[in-house]
């Protein structure tokens, strides 16, 4: 006979842990415990040693799908076993530092599902039904432990029956904080815009499906914020939700039921499992053949669109009673600020875009929007990484540095489409979607989402504190008061060097390397907007070695609002001023007081910036071929641009050709990459009467085989085997292909983004990763 206590640390909290090993327990014929200790969980077992043996092994093959085990320690025991069976001890013990945190929130499972549709079963059509298995857990978590009292459920007292099933270690909703049911569980309200309550409970839910099917926009608040919802087809309701929120042509995501999806888009098998998946991101699909039958022409101007399946029983009764084959389900806020969680303010701030509002009484204590993914050539890569995977962290492996690390470290991320990351050794907790912390509400919300990050991983102590190089963000100030408060270091990290090391964590290789980091823009080690950069990782540094063309924004930052304006600047370096004026009258954008001030700039170095932007050149053709003149949502110009040209497909025989124009073209001079060559020959293309989709495909491979020769270049002289790509112009397909297929011909092997998003959304994770290798490089 033996005695072990075994400790478990990760993600064994909400997953149906103790239940799961009280039964191996029992089935393995051992005596003893399993305790929640707070943020992990400890196991004391006395039994033969075979049993036990195949106690460890049954925890490490068998556990729940959720839950994820980061550390399990094997001690000795040698205090008398006073225990005649296996129980579950009630929970206890001091929250650990390094324990481990509680799980994202996840869909409702087929068990929920079938008992919520069942007629005999007590919770039928109950929106709130949940288990073990399924439902929000980061969305009502306040603190630590994970016990009910801990969490927004804790307004709702179990019910009898409900605690009966709470209380039974054979039941699946054993310590599922989230049970419920009609009779002790929150409730839905249907309210008007003048905040009477029109129904409750499941007649708030009919009417509110015979309102969306009347053509009404609903707010629906749900497990981790509001969405704005609205029949598919209706090209009057669809329009009238964009004139209300400020979103001209954004493009709308869609919720639609599993067998429905064929009929609008084309699903591969990838993208089939992670739509299913309980995580169920935002998926984005290429518009099947017969997706105009069935959608509004408003809800997406791409060739793409951002479809999820339901995730929560309110969203399968919502569908259930449809007559349109998809809602629109958009996040309800306004543009640039965070998503409104409590029901005071949606009735405020939402009042006058939705004319009914489906609310309920559950607090919801961390807001977390849709995560969103897409499939990139070969991969599948988040554009955002929220719902369904935060608080989850990105575990870093590989390098010992990392692994050794024993600093608690807060990264606040660059200042658009931002989230922070809480690092504990070589875990990095990235936060959920915080967004544009130019405005207040949400530099508040950045704040307040990095103190839950400390709460939930109950984290006391702070070490290091990082952020971007950019002095004027908001992101900054936040970085030196909580350096200040934490007596820490702070310390500061180039926009697109933070790219670079993001995407060797994401990786998990630290190999010496040549990294292309293309984007919009980033605050420069030399004071320009970077954006077209090349860069050469070794022994822990980063060092530019080469990037695209400089190029001149007259008026600065509003010339990614108006692109006309970039391809001015650009088309400046080789028209004479007459024709140069000329050609942009054309567009009627601008009036002639504009177009002379503009080139007053130019002409004589005013108000000017320089950027080597990738982006910015992308938005320039996208206002020489008339798709964007003005952009109303971060990357706008660029991502109709690309949706652009591959709506139009091109057989092999027409890329080839196009492809063989940009290489003759292509002019290397200094380490930079000329691309006013290159917008230049586009003018001349688009005079000669070329095809606008075949200059704008010109455009995607000119950039994209300059940039690989450039990459191909500095590594075949550095003598690297990685060459990777990043940064947010990486989501285009276009280019990333091109540039994979030409690294991987060349022998190298292709870095790429799977686990953070490759845009501003990973920027936080690179900065913890760049913090702690660099101070390891400084202090020896």
């Amino acid at each position: 006979m033996e005695t072990k206590k075994i400790i478990v640390k990760g993600v064994v909290q909400g997953v149906g842990f103790r239940p799961f090993i009280y039964r191996i327990g029992r089935e393995n014929n051992l005596k003893g415990y399993v305790k929640n200790m707070g943020n992990y969980v400890e196991i004391v077992v006395s039994g033969e040693e075979e049993d036990i043996r195949n106690f460890l092994r049954d925890i490490r093959d068998k556990k729940p799908p959720l839950a994820q085990i980061e550390k399990m320690e094997v001690l000795d025991y040698s205090l008398p076993l006073l225990y005649r069976d296996f129980v579950i001890e009630g929970s206890g013990g001091r929250v650990e530092e390094d324990g481990g945190t509680v799980p994202p929130d996840v869909s409702i499972c087929e068990e929920c599902l079938r008992e919520m549709w069942d007629r005999r079963n007590r919770r039928y059509r109950y929106p709130f039904i949940a288990c073990t298995n399924c439902g929000p857990r980061f969305t009502i978590v306040k603190r630590l432990p994970y016990d009910r009292e801990n969490t927004s459920m804790a307004d709702f007292p179990l019910c009898e029956e409900c605690l009966r099933e709470y209380r039974d270690p054979r039941d699946r909703r054993f310590h599922a904080q989230a049970t419920c049911c009609p009779r002790c569980g929150p409730q839905v309200y249907l309210v008007d815009s003048e905040g009477k309550v029109l129904g409750e409970g499941d007649k708030a839910i009919l009417e509110g499906v015979k309102l969306l099917n009347e053509g009404s926009i609903l707010a629906v608040k749900g497990i981790g914020g509001t969405h704005l919802a609205c029949r598919c087809d209706m090209d009057h309701v669809v329009l009238e939700l964009r004139e209300r929120l400020g979103r001209p042509t954004q493009p709308f995501a869609v919720m639609s039921k599993e067998d429905n999806l064929e009929l609008f888009a084309e699903v591969g098998e990838e993208e089939w499992a992670l739509l299913k998946s309980p995580r169920r991101p935002i998926v984005v699909l290429k518009k099947g053949r017969d997706y105009n039958s069935y959608f509004s022409e408003y809800i997406s101007n791409l060739d793409t669109i951002g479809v999820m399946l339901p995730y929560s029983g309110l969203h399968y009764l919502l569908l259930e009673g449809s007559e349109a084959l998809a809602y629109v389900m958009t996040s309800g806020n306004l543009p640039g600020h965070p998503m409104v969680i409590e029901n005071d303010e949606i009735l405020h701030k939402l009042r006058g875009i939705a004319d009914y509002f489906l609310i309920h009484n559950r607090e919801i204590v961390n807001r977390c929007d849709d995560s969103v993914v897409k499939r990139v050539d070969k991969r599948v890569v988040f554009l955002r990484r929220s719902r369904g995977y935060v608080p989850e962290p990105v575990v870093v492996v590989n390098h010992r540095d990392i692994r050794e690390n024993r600093e608690n470290i807060i990264a606040v991320g660059p200042e658009i489409n931002s989230t922070a990351c809480l690092i504990k050794g070589n875990r990095f907790y990235l936060s959920q979607h915080i967004g544009n912390t130019s405005k207040y509400e949400t530099f508040k919300y950045l704040s307040e989402g990095i103190e839950r990050l400390l709460r939930i991983t109950n984290t006391r102590d702070i070490q290091g504190v990082v952020c971007d190089l950019h002095p004027g963000y908001n992101s900054t100030r936040l970085a030196r008061e909580l350096a200040e408060r934490f007596d820490a270091e702070l310390y500061s990290i180039q926009h697109h060097k933070a790219h670079a090391y993001a995407l060797l964590g994401d990786e998990d290789i630290f190999q010496d390397s040549i990294i292309v980091a293309i984007d919009g823009l980033g605050y420069g080690e030399d004071g320009k907007i970077w954006g077209g950069e090349i860069l050469r990782y070794r022994d822990k540094r980063m060092e530019r070695m080469g990037h695209l063309e400089e190029q001149y924004m007259p008026g600065g930052d509003i010339c990614t609002e108006y692109p006309l304006r970039m391809l001015m600047a650009i088309l400046y370096k080789r028209l004479e001023r007459e024709e140069l004026l000329e050609f942009i009258r054309g567009y009627n954008v601008f009036d002639d007081r504009t177009l002379e001030l503009i080139l007053f700039q130019l002409e004589r170095g005013i108000n000017l910036q320089e950027t080597t932007s990738c982006g910015r050149v992308l938005d320039a053709l996208s206002a020489m071929l008339s798709i964007c003149h003005r952009k109303t949502y971060d990357g706008e110009p660029a991502i109709r641009l690309e949706g652009f040209v591959r709506s139009r497909g091109y057989s092999e025989r027409e890329y080839r050709r196009c492809l063989e124009m940009a290489r003759e073209d292509i002019r290397i001079k200094g380490n930079r990459l000329i691309t006013s060559d290159l917008v230049y020959r586009a003018y001349n293309m688009l005079l000669e009467g070329y095809e606008r989709e075949f200059i704008g495909l010109y455009i995607h491979l000119a950039i994209g085989e300059g940039l690989s020769t450039m990459a191909l270049k500095f590594g075949e002289r550095e003598g690297v085997e990685y060459i990777g790509l990043t940064g947010g112009v990486s989501y285009n397909t276009i280019i990333s292909q091109l540039i994979r297929r030409r690294v991987e011909e060349e022998g190298f092997k292709f870095l790429y983004h799977s686990r953070v998003p490759n845009g501003d959304g990973g920027i936080s994770f690179g900065q913890g990763i760049g913090y702690i290798l660099n101070k390891r490089l400084e202090h020896g």
